[in-house]
């Protein structure tokens, strides 16, 4: 099994290689006309780890509308802040608010299942047309300017591809409220950071929970360290305890399907 720390380099060291499993659902760091041309069969964990990211995605969503970061340093420094004034400095409910689902697979789909039990309206991109439990309305990546002003919690869960690559661009955070979040489960390069960086820095959104970057680790000059409206992980939603024994299944169950000679792998890619 592989993780994402894979080089295309390593193809030259281990040419009896005919099979590799991947253990999380990306694979844009693989070469895969190589794969295709040397005979290689890659597959992914995609699902393995479906609990976790939504999870994760909503633990980022929920320390932001409760300010869990704020209340975390406030006991450290063991200072009981009182009631705000300002209703609308205060923490939030999600009951009501409307979510974007940016990509429909099998974690955009749990998602969904949660903002429901949250009492939520849930909106989605997908690349084809067709009904999806838990969805009350679907556009195309061409419409996500269109819904991104209707969205109070925007969560990127879309493989990175030449198309989504850049997707959530200066252009694409103008177009959101500016007391909207932006959750990003997905991949670092998604998302163009510096403009990121720039509607954080200026309020233009009211915060981001990240999970990836566009460089990991993040390079230490980052502003994004220290912004206050920002909750950021190490690239660990998919790493709970259960996630090798889910990629372990899949792999025996490959193992299984090529001592057959099967032609079609679970979660095949090449």
């Amino acid at each position: 099994c592989l993780s994402g720390f894979w080089d295309n380099t390593l193809l030259d060291k281990i040419p009896n290689v005919r099979f590799i499993q991947l253990c999380s659902a990306g694979y844009d760091h693989f070469d895969i006309a190589t794969l295709k041309s040397r005979g290689i069969r890659l597959a992914n964990a995609a699902g393995a780890n479906a609990n976790a990211v939504s999870e994760h995605a909503f633990a980022l969503l929920l320390a932001l509308t409760r300010r869990m970061s704020e209340a975390r340093d406030n006991q450290h420094k063991r200072f009981w802040r009182g009631m705000i004034s300002d209703s609308g400095a205060r923490e939030d409910e999600l009951a009501g608010k409307t979510m974007l689902i940016v990509g429909l697979g099998r974690i955009g789909q749990r998602i969904s299942r949660i903002a429901k039990a949250f009492d939520m309206r849930v909106i989605g991109i997908k690349r084809s047309a067709g009904a999806i439990a838990n969805i009350d309305r679907i556009g195309t990546q061409a419409e996500l300017l269109t819904l991104l002003p209707e969205a109070d919690a925007v969560v990127l869960a879309c493989p990175l591809t030449s198309e989504t690559r850049g997707l959530i661009d200066a252009t694409a955070l103008a177009a959101m409220k500016p007391s909207a979040y932006l959750i990003n489960v997905a991949r670092g390069p998604v998302v163009d950071e510096p403009a990121l960086i720039e509607a954080l820095t200026s309020r233009r959104i009211a915060g981001a929970g990240i999970d990836v970057t566009a460089t990991e680790p993040l390079e230490q000059a980052s502003p994004l360290w220290s912004l206050d409206n920002v909750v950021l992980t190490p690239h660990t939603a998919g790493e709970t305890r259960r996630h090798e024994a889910n990629v372990i299944d899949i792999l025996i169950e490959n193992l299984d399907r090529l001592a057959r000679a099967d032609t079609v792998l679970r979660n095949g890619v090449v």
